[in-house]
């Protein structure tokens, strides 16, 4: 039975390694300190292993797989330096069929607004300078006509998300007093944050009216008080609520709102600019409708259907958005320079449908054909087949999800490659193999097959996606 604490003295120490050429090699464009924190943990690796067979009861027989040459040791540092000189941010590819997936960043960009990010990082900018008047400016001013042109309101200022800016408004128009919401509208948006919650930390004390299914103009009136600052709408983006049920419109909620006096602030979720009708999908309002409709401000996410980069816009009421701007948390919450650039990019690409249409990514996904859906799902499983030796793969008809805390109800209808790898695979050891390859991919497990969906696949990952199964299926 071999002698375990003897392999111990085995174990080269780190200056040894360091001198391999796999380590020197690296040492040349890595920094020092992080090849040497590599060679300390992969040592330390193996005397934990060797540590851990010798205290077994029965140890295993032969420690012949076991190598502690400088040059095995060296190699697997090396390896490991490399992982920890990479990125903790990772391009993946997502191939669950979910286009707006928040774990994963929400949605690519538009390459105008990809461009755009890259020039401010690399320049200088006025940010904050006019350059008219060479004096300090605002980074609302390079988003605020865009937005207004857009939405038809009168003002705009941005902040770092959606649930910031509703928080925003309600810590500015309604601190220590009432804000009147409908029991069905307290919802729960991504990572557990509540509508009640973001009003308390405002300081706006809730008003619940009406039930969870029904809420009448009348419910709204009823509590109006001395104390009432503002009537808050939440748009319920992230379920549906059908059979017997009633809603105040936003049109009717915004008269009763003017003639009490108050504001009415709807918060919309995620930013719709284009009808989503036209192109077979559910109703979601529009930020332009809900100003027409006379909302005083609306609030939204820059990303999500939107197609921009995280960030909460606030639209409405010159008067209403000049106090929003000035109160002293705006700081806290502002955008950077790279969100603004991204922001108006997109935005800029709204001035034409069409142009909006083909070129935000977001877009794309979501209005890709069946056809070709069908077509680039045969291709990939054909490219597969030839790459991938045993299981099967074939083409099966599939739904996509929109996701995000978007329209719950919509079908996509698409097409799906299906892997059933061969029984010496585990299916769900090869999802762990291609989550943590190089580029990870993301995909779905359904009844012990792997299923990769084109519609959140773009034509230029295909190559690497496919190199990455083969990958895995080999190791």
């Amino acid at each position: 039975m071999p002698d375990y604490k003897s392999l111990l003295r085995e174990l080269p120490a780190v200056d040894r390694l360091l001198r391999e050429a796999a380590l020197e090699e690296k040492l040349h464009h890595l920094p020092r300190r992080l090849v040497l924190q590599a060679a300390q943990e992969t040592i330390a690796s193996y005397r934990r292993r060797l540590s851990d067979y010798s205290s077994l009861d029965h140890p295993p027989e032969s420690p012949v797989r076991i190598d502690l040459s400088p040059s095995a040791l060296a190699e697997e540092a090396a390896l490991l330096a490399e992982q920890k000189a990479g990125s903790n941010l990772k391009s993946l590819v997502n191939a669950t069929g979910i286009v707006i997936h928040t774990n994963l960043g929400r949605v690519p960009l538009a390459e105008s607004a990809v461009e755009a990010i890259t020039a401010a990082a690399k320049n200088y900018t006025n940010l904050e300078f006019s350059l008219d008047t060479g004096e300090r400016g605002s980074r609302h001013d390079h988003l605020e006509e865009l937005l207004c042109e857009l939405s038809g309101a009168e003002a705009a200022a941005v902040v770092n998300n959606n649930a910031a800016a509703v928080f925003l408004v309600l810590n500015t128009l309604a601190g220590g007093r009432e804000v009147v919401v409908s029991r069905g509208q307290l919802v729960e948006i991504g990572g557990s944050f509540r509508i009640p919650e973001i009003m308390a930390a405002s300081g706006a004390h809730l008003v619940e009216v009406g039930t969870t299914n029904k809420t009448y103009l009348r419910d709204y009136e009823a509590v109006v008080n001395d104390n009432t600052a503002a009537f808050l709408k939440v748009h319920t983006s992230n379920y549906n609520m059908v059979g017997f049920t009633a809603e105040v419109e936003t049109g009717a909620l915004a008269a009763l709102a003017a003639r009490c006096r108050l504001p009415l602030i709807e918060d919309l979720g995620s930013g719709l600019l284009l009808d989503l009708t036209a192109h077979g999908l559910p109703f979601e309002p529009l930020i332009q409708d809900s100003i027409d409709a006379g909302a005083d401000l609306v609030t939204f996410s820059g990303d999500k259907m939107l197609g921009g980069p995280q960030a909460g816009v606030i639209v409405g009421r010159r008067d209403l958005v000049s106090l929003i701007r000035k109160n002293q948390l705006a700081r806290a919450l502002r955008i950077d320079k790279f969100t603004v650039a991204a922001l108006e990019a997109t935005l800029r690409l709204y001035l034409d449908s069409e142009i909006a249409l083909e070129q935000i990514p977001v877009w794309r996904m979501l209005r890709a054909s069946p056809h070709e859906l069908h077509r680039r799902a045969e291709n990939l499983a054909e490219r597969l087949s030839k790459r991938v030796e045993g299981g099967s793969i074939e083409v099966v008809e599939g739904m996509s999800r929109v996701g995000g805390g978007a329209l719950p109800a919509a079908e996509l209808p698409t097409f799906l490659v299906a892997f059933s790898p061969p029984e010496t695979k585990s299916p769900d050891g090869l999802v762990s193999k291609l989550r943590r390859g190089h580029p990870p991919v993301i995909l779905r497990l359904q009844q012990d097959r792997l299923l990769f969906d084109p519609r959140t696949i773009r034509e230029a990952e295909e190559d690497s996606l496919i190199n990455a199964v083969a990958a895995a299926c080999q190791l």
